[in-house]
């Protein structure tokens, strides 16, 4: 029986209207000439209205921008700089400014990034999130909205703002923290698209197998830098849905890319975000197809342009047609950008990132969550696992919720955790040489969840 044809990412007719491209479907020289106009305008609307590109690029005039390829003679702009000298960025009056997002950065200490946005800013996003809608779910649909939306401007209401455009209904719900209520709401609300936060929506999954509660959506779409392939694999299995990927950040106004039915990267926003890939270390253009740190320039906003901005994000740009045939630019799914030193501390070891925790500790039966702690000492460092299970102890029918009891001998659920972590060639490397331990705790009959504003990362404690 022959396979149904692929359903063309929506992105791409909705960038060719705002193009004005001559047919339906994009031409990649349209595309091109499009882009590199917007880089003229954007260098020079961003030189003469914002103090730090005045100062910045002075040296630059827009009309030496002959092609794309001479964006890369710009100088990056970086996360430290935002944060620093953030009110240097405004290029309209505070008066024009209708949002203001503040970003904290793990690690870091001092001024947190604060990111600024115009009306017509966030409407920008609205008319991505209307279109990026089209994959998820069919007119009528009622869509879960597992994202802040109480602040008006907040991104679960510009995307409620853009569900309701394509004519669905979104369900505003917020972040989880009660599994119970979101799960009702969830039946009764008779949801056909979920969206959300991976491991929010990984956990609410898992929680209604545990009670017994099968259920069939259309669709699920997750929100994050990293997605867990594991995450996804499960919630294709309990939910017998699609599952979509959104790639996006508040500095690039929320939403970067989306993947299509091919599931094979994320098409990306191009008539907004003009992407690079670079080499990290030398910060030249990566050669197509090579890994490095993604870049963007926006092309559309007001109230705070940015430039050549670094995201510390790393991917690369997929090279082959899409199965979609769509002539957008992709983006690989991206590696975790975290990445940790194992070992002592006189003799940091082998890399360790939460994606490699992800994929090793997620696929555990009734694992929803789990936090990751390196301490290092001298000789030795020790890694602790805190995990989260929907099911209660082994044995024990009287176990209270949220117990963090651990039966002794080690569980069945510990020691299937312990085996995992076995499965990381980084921790495995480690222990064999005797410069890692690792403790394992487990909660036990999990039924809330702590709503995180920030990454998942694992946090380095001191000695």
């Amino acid at each position: 029986m022959k396979e149904p044809a692929l359903k063309r990412t929506p992105l791409e007719s909705w960038i060719a209207g705002k193009i004005a491209s001559s047919g339906a479907l994009l031409h990649p020289d349209e595309l091109a000439a499009y882009q590199l106009q917007k880089l003229r305008e954007t260098i020079e609307y961003a030189s003469h209205r914002g103090p730090f590109y005045r100062e910045k690029l002075r040296e630059f005039a827009p009309a030496e921008l002959k092609s794309l390829s001479d964006l890369a003679r710009l100088p990056f702009t970086s996360c430290e700089e935002l944060r620093d000298e953030n009110p240097r960025f405004l290029a309209v009056s505070q008066d024009e400014i209708s949002r203001v997002v503040t970003l904290s950065s793990s690690g870091t200490t001092g001024t947190p990034k604060r990111v600024f946005f115009t009306a017509d800013d966030q409407q920008l996003a609205v008319d991505f999130f209307q279109c990026g809608t089209g994959n998820l779910a069919a007119p009528g649909d009622r869509v879960l909205v597992l994202l802040p939306w109480e602040t008006p401007g907040s991104v679960g209401d510009l995307l409620a703002q853009g569900i309701s455009r394509f004519g669905a209904v979104p369900i505003r719900h917020g972040m989880i923290c009660g599994l119970a209520e979101a799960l009702e709401r969830l039946t009764a609300e008779k949801i056909r698209s979920v969206i959300g936060l991976p491991v929010q929506v990984f956990a609410l999954a898992r929680y209604a197998e545990a009670v017994g509660a099968s259920l069939r959506l259309r669709s699920v779409a997750l929100v994050s830098d990293h997605v867990p392939a594991c995450i996804v694999a499960e919630l294709k299995r309990l939910w017998h849905c699609e599952v979509f990927q959104h790639y996006g950040a508040t500095e690039m106004g929320l939403g970067g890319g989306v993947d299509c039915q091919a599931h094979a990267g994320y098409h990306l926003r191009e008539a907004d975000l003009y992407f690079e890939i670079i080499d990290p270390e030398s910060g030249q253009p990566s050669l197509p197809g090579e890994p490095g740190e993604v870049v963007f320039t926006t092309l559309t906003r007001r109230g705070m342009p940015l430039i050549r901005y670094r995201t510390g994000d790393f991917s690369r740009m997929l090279t082959a047609p899409c199965a979609c045939g769509s002539l957008l630019h992709r983006l690989q799914p991206l590696k975790s950008r975290d990445s940790i030193r194992l070992g002592p501390l006189e003799a940091p070891g082998s890399p360790l990132t939460m994606a490699m925790l992800d994929e090793a500790l997620f696929p555990v039966p009734g694992v929803i969550d789990f936090e990751a702690t390196l301490r290092r000492g001298q000789g030795q460092s020790t890694l602790t696992i805190a995990a989260q299970s929907v099911h209660g102890l082994p044995n024990d029918d009287a176990v209270v919720p949220g117990s963090d009891a651990i039966p002794s001998p080690a569980s069945p659920l510990e020691q299937a955790l312990r085996e995992a972590l076995g499965s990381v060639d980084a921790i495995d490397c480690e222990r064999r040489a005797g410069r890692l331990a690792v403790h394992i705790g487990v909660r036990y009959g999990v039924d809330a969840l702590q709503p995180r504003a920030e990454k998942r990362m694992i946090t380095e404690a001191g000695p």
